[in-house]
Parts: structure tokens; C-alpha cells; sequence
């Protein structure tokens, strides 16, 4: 056996027995309450909007927006991180999770200004995401749009 096979071995053999055991089933329910309850309170605030005379479709703009509100305040005051820490991606999946990214962000890049620190650095790690969700959005559109005007 070469030298870096055994190596390789070794170091492996090394990482498995460092590595912390994850408890992939209590992150899984924790995941899910979590990821649960945030929902449970979009549809909560998605009735008040309604039930305030609200059509639907202002009723849903509406609750994203409170839903990204509520998510850059609680980062703001420091929840989020704690919840994150807790849930996984039960907080990390829904719009929440978009709102914390953004925002913790733009409070950690602050310190170098507001045009190269705030504007430039905050779409760092949404920036992919809103690329992706909009390329895929602009080909799914383009998929529909050929096939319902007969396709081939």
C-alpha cells in the first residue's frame, strides 16, 4: 500500500473519530416544529390580512412582506441566530430565512460602509439564490409559454 493511501486512511480514520455524532432524527423533528410553527404563523397573519378586507392576492404580498419584516427584526435583536442554532433548516428554509441572511449581512459587512460594505456585501450569500430562482423561473415560463401555444 503507498504511502498516501495509508495516509488518506489515517486521516479519515481521524476525522470519523473527531467528528461530533449528529442526531439526525431529533434535527429532523426539531426541523419540523420549527419549521411548522413559522408556517402555522403565515397562515395566521395570511387570515388577519384577509379577514382586514384584504384580497388574496394583497393578503399573500402582504404576508411576505411581514414574513421578511419579522425575520430581519428578530436578526436584528439577535433570535434569529439562537433559533437557527436550534432548528436547522426548519428556520432556514422558509422567508425567514431569507430575511436573516440578508440582514446579517448587512449588519456584519456595516463597519465598511454603506455603498462597499452594506449594498455591495449583502447579496453574498442571497445573491446565488435570487439568480437561480430567477433564471429557473424565466425557463419554466419560457417551458409553459411554448406548450400552451401548441408545443412543436
Amino acid at each position: 500500500m503507498k504511502s498516501t493511501e495509508r495516509d488518506k486512511e489515517k486521516y479519515q480514520k481521524l476525522v470519523e473519530e473527531k467528528s461530533p455524532n449528529t442526531k439526525i432524527v431529533g434535527n429532523c423533528i426539531r426541523a419540523f416544529i420549527i419549521g411548522g410553527f413559522i408556517c402555522v404563523c403565515a397562515q395566521l397573519i395570511l387570515n388577519t390580512f384577509k379577514n382586514m378586507g384584504q384580497e388574496h392576492e394583497a393578503a399573500v404580498t402582504y404576508t411576505a412582506i411581514s414574513l421578511v419584516f419579522l425575520g430581519a427584526l428578530l436578526t436584528g435583536l439577535g433570535l434569529y441566530q439562537k433559533l437557527g442554532k436550534f432548528a436547522g433548516a426548519g428556520s432556514a428554509v422558509p422567508i425567514t430565512g431569507f430575511a436573516n441572511v440578508m440582514a446579517a449581512a448587512a449588519m456584519e459587512f456595516k463597519k465598511e460602509g454603506h455603498i462597499m460594505g452594506v449594498g455591495a456585501k449583502m447579496f453574498i450569500l442571497a445573491g446565488p439564490v435570487i439568480v437561480f430562482g430567477t433564471c429557473t423561473s424565466m425557463i419554466i415560463g419560457a417551458v409553459y409559454y411554448y406548450y400552451s401555444k401548441g408545443g412543436i
